[in-house]
């Protein structure tokens, strides 16, 4: 699997509360994100309101791409 090198920044209270959390779960903090980003691609797949909206940025894009390629 390929994979792609990201920065994020955090407030520091946040930042801390993720170390404390992937220390607890005794995981480094990168695999930790990487489990939360799942875990919320996951909801926004089952999210049904999200799925009518990715459907219409899907059409739209579509339309806008059409166009450029006339």
């Amino acid at each position: 699997m390929a994979t792609k090198t990201m920065s994020l920044r955090l407030p520091a209270d946040l930042a801390a509360d993720l170390a404390a959390v992937a220390r607890t779960d005794e995981v480094p903090v990168s695999e930790a994100i990487r489990e939360a980003i799942q875990t919320h691609i996951k909801a926004r797949r089952a999210d049904q309101e999200f799925q009518q909206r990715l459907k219409q940025r899907l059409e739209e894009d579509r339309d806008v791409l059409r166009r450029l390629a006339e």
